[in-house]
């Protein structure tokens, strides 16, 4: 496969999988080699074995950190500090991608960025939505009230009120109450209940605050 023929079939991709180049008559160890040299080349980076971005100047799409990481692991969900900071719920910068998943937990390096994924189980694989991210490029990620959850179930000291003013939360009269309330019963645990008290309590006083001349 010459290189003018991969920008041909996925010029406009953010990012490719190995697989969409062998349909038809194709020889894969030629692909998977011809693969290999573009990336020591710097043409394309390689993400993970298997999935591709183009570099530039042929990149077209420049593609988000977002759907990267729905990418790099299928059963996933962008959530925690990422969804947060999209939502501007707190002002860090992110440095990593953060993301749940019911595969392993891992995190990996890549020359488009860092990406975290952090291990729940499966019946908490919920309280998500694809979002739109610009560009014709879409992701799913967990909404707001699903983010703090999983930040909370995921950190040992997450029900905390220390942590929870740690994170320096903004914004606060966007999340819906019902909603949380909902997801903690999904998940079940005494850490979620407490956790609840302090953000209804934290989101009371932003209101007020909000609606205060």
């Amino acid at each position: 496969m010459e290189f003018e023929r991969l920008l041909e079939l996925v010029g406009d991709e953010p990012v490719f999988e190995t697989s969409l180049l062998l349909a038809g008559q194709v020889n894969p160890s030629n692909v998977r080699l011809q693969l290999s040299r573009w990336t020591r080349s710097g043409r394309i980076y390689q993400l993970r074995r298997g999935l591709y971005a183009l570099a530039p100047p042929y990149q077209k799409v420049n593609p988000h950190p977002f759907l990267i990481a729905n990418r790099l692991q299928r059963a996933s969900y962008v959530s925690g500090q990422s969804a947060l900071a999209f939502y501007g719920m707190i002002p860090d910068a992110i440095q990593a991608t953060v993301s749940v998943t019911t595969g392993r937990p891992e995190r990996l390096v890549t020359p488009l960025g860092i990406y975290e994924f952090r291990h729940i189980k499966p019946e908490l694989l919920h309280g998500y939505q694809m979002v739109a991210l610009g560009n014709d490029q879409e992701a799913l990620v967990a909404t707001a009230e699903k983010a703090l959850l999983d930040m909370v179930y995921l950190q040992p000291d997450g029900a905390s009120t220390s942590y929870l003013q740690e994170l320096r939360l903004q914004n606060l009269e966007r999340l819906d109450l019902r909603a949380l309330q909902f997801q903690v019963r999904n998940y079940n645990k005494p850490k979620m209940y407490r956790a609840l008290q302090h953000i209804t309590a934290l989101v009371q006083i932003n209101i007020q605050e909000y609606e205060s001349p």
